[in-house]
């Protein structure tokens, strides 16, 4: 029963996963061309702010490269060593994204420290006609992203958020030009790029702390354990639920496995039957390992790997529990 949920879930993943991938393909494109004027632009036009608007978008085009690279990771099939398949190599996709970004803007930030001691002047008009494109640029990528699933998927939905982002740096960026070309406050384009500096740091915060979380297998945020373990201890013939671990094995794809003790005389497969259909129904969770256990199990020893050293008839009864949660 479990395993007919499982295939199930798997192909909604895969239709899933071809929109996004053309997505982020798509949005790869429009960012990288325009990240290439931006930093022609920054150097020509000697602003700041535009290359730290580059930077975003440098950082925007390494997200998005990133989970490209991730999605076509999680779609090879899982082997023998890697029984969950490269489905993690998109988590380790943003925690080297958002490691990246933190140091992009300590560079901008130190750059720009410089620059207020002594503002240079700035070809603030032909910034202004950059920094306008880039923001299109922007609004046209956002666009596509939006159109992907962007809520399913932690990738495109942390290649959404970095999009947004960018487009309140080009934002700046074309209020730091108006500033320069009508009063020539060369100091606004230096004060601007700290600003953007400040907005990559954040969202690299929120992806980087997201990613470790999942790394160090920490349950997801939507669910509460406490919660889950308490609607599983209801169920009719459950008398203990202990060993309940639930991860994230990559954005989109939870897991959980748990041990449930029931009443000796109780059949098993009504219990696992009713617990998947909790865990599904109520809590979202379709890949669930369960294992059934009485009162012949004993916990101080390991659990499955013990039972030839036990009496031959708690063994078999071992033995039928373990497999009761293979099916």
């Amino acid at each position: 029963m479990g395993h007919h949920h499982h295939s199930h879930d798997h192909s909604h993943h895969h239709h899933g996963r071809g929109a996004s991938k053309k997505a982020l393909l798509v949005s790869l494109c429009i960012i990288t061309l325009f990240l290439i004027v931006e930093i022609i632009g920054g150097f020509f036009t000697n602003s700041l702010a535009l290359l730290s608007d580059a930077g975003h978008m440098l950082s925007d085009a390494s997200a998005l490269l990133l989970s490209l690279i991730a999605l076509h990771f999680a779609s090879r099939p899982p082997s023998a060593q890697k029984t969950f398949g490269m489905h993690r190599f998109e988590i380790l996709a943003a925690l080297i994204n958002g490691v990246t970004l933190v140091v992009i803007s300590l560079i901008i930030i130190w750059e720009a420290y410089q620059r207020l001691l002594a503002p240079p002047e700035v070809a603030s008009g032909t910034m202004i006609i950059i920094a306008t494109v880039g923001l299109l640029a922007n609004v046209a990528a956002a666009f596509v992203l939006m159109r992907g699933d962007y809520k399913e998927n932690m990738n495109v939905r942390s290649a959404y958020l970095h999009v947004l982002g960018d487009m309140l740096g080009s934002i700046g960026a074309i209020l730091g030009g108006i500033l320069m070309w009508s009063f020539g406050w060369y100091i606004a384009d230096p004060l601007i790029s700290v600003v953007v500096a400040i907005l990559i740091m954040l969202s690299a915060w929120r992806v980087t702390k997201e990613s470790v979380h999942i790394l160090l297998e920490g349950a997801p945020s939507r669910l509460d354990t406490t919660e889950i373990a308490g609607r599983l201890q209801q169920l009719e013939g459950v008398t203990a639920v202990h060993d309940l671990h639930v991860w994230t094995v990559t954005s989109g794809f939870e897991s959980l496995t748990c041990h449930l003790i029931a009443a000796d005389d109780l059949p098993s497969y009504p219990i696992l039957a009713q617990a998947l259909q909790v865990l599904e129904h109520d809590f979202g969770i379709t890949h669930a390992t369960i294992q059934i256990e009485n009162s012949s199990v004993h916990h101080d020893r390991l659990h499955c790997e013990e039972s030839p050293h036990q009496e031959d008839h708690e063994a078999h009864n071992h033995a039928h529990t373990c497999q009761g949660h293979e099916h």
